[in-house]
């Protein structure tokens, strides 16, 4: 009972942290198991469905506001979620599931995506303020790329490309479709709002996510009973988070998650 309690408590927190910033599912859940003496391979899988269920809401919110950009979305599907179900082939044929240097890897890479992850967020608002004018077009109106249209061929090609990125991110290390994502969105479409940038981002996490934890659970590598625990801890914790955000100044909780994020990132890439 007390190990449900911190699930619990575990899923409540990273739900909070969801709702008070808008990030944090993989960046946060992911090493708070692993500090519970999870192994990476369950943590990264069990995570990654958690955030499929958890972002899945997120996508009917965004497309009635219509926030997403559903032929961007599909070309970033195409890259990547082909790169989750071949890791996921490669690890089940090679056997990688019990292997201690495959968790090695693992264990390292999703640290040095969580440093990657701190110095995004950190740098967002500079980002954004750079490359968003601030307006964006209606949709469906059959205006050129890169707005609602099909892309411009080399905004398509570098759209693939950051989907291949993104699913070997997000599958080795359940970190990256986030802030990460939004991050290279905002360079290759400059003139969308945040709220597209945003919506299109979720949009896309959720079947690559989902991909990505079916095929750790194809490969024994997801721990249903603990996905449970985590999610009957995050809902209320979303909602808490979502509903108490105006009471905290945003610039102090984002520097809190980045600190909080780095600091993980250097333990699990350099010192664990």
């Amino acid at each position: 009972m007390f190990d449900l309690l911190i699930l619990m408590f575990s899923g409540a927190l990273v739900g909070f942290a969801i709702g008070l910033t808008g990030v944090g599912g993989g960046s946060l859940m992911t090493p708070i198991l692993l500090l519970m003496g999870y192994s990476a391979p369950v943590a990264i899988g069990t995570d990654l469905l958690y955030a499929a269920i958890t972002k899945s809401s997120g996508v009917i919110f965004h497309h009635k506001k219509q926030n997403v950009d559903w032929k961007v979305m599909a070309l970033l599907a195409a890259g990547s979620i082909p790169v989750s179900v071949l890791l996921s082939i490669l690890v089940m044929r090679h056997g990688l599931a019990k292997n201690e240097q495959y968790e090695s890897i693992l264990t390292t890479f999703l640290g040095v995506m969580l440093a990657l992850t701190a110095l995004v967020i950190a740098l967002q608002k500079h980002i954004q303020k750079r490359l968003s004018p601030g307006t964006h077009p209606p949709v469906h109106h059959g205006l050129e790329p890169p707005f609602y249209g099909y892309p411009q061929k080399h905004t398509a090609i570098m759209t693939l490309l950051l989907g291949l990125v993104l699913g070997f991110c997000v599958t080795m290390a359940s970190v990256g479709a986030g802030a990460i994502g939004a991050a290279i969105l905002f360079l290759l479409y400059p003139h969308w709002k945040a709220t597209i940038v945003v919506g299109t981002g979720i949009a896309h996490a959720v079947p690559l996510t989902l991909v990505a934890g079916l095929g750790y659970l194809a490969n024994g590598l997801v721990d249903l009973p603990l996905l449970g625990s985590l999610m009957m801890g995050s809902i209320p914790g979303i909602y808490l988070g979502t509903h108490v955000g105006s009471l905290f100044p945003d610039k102090v909780m984002r520097a809190i998650l980045v600190a909080a994020l780095l600091g993980l990132g250097i333990y699990f890439s350099v010192i664990h």
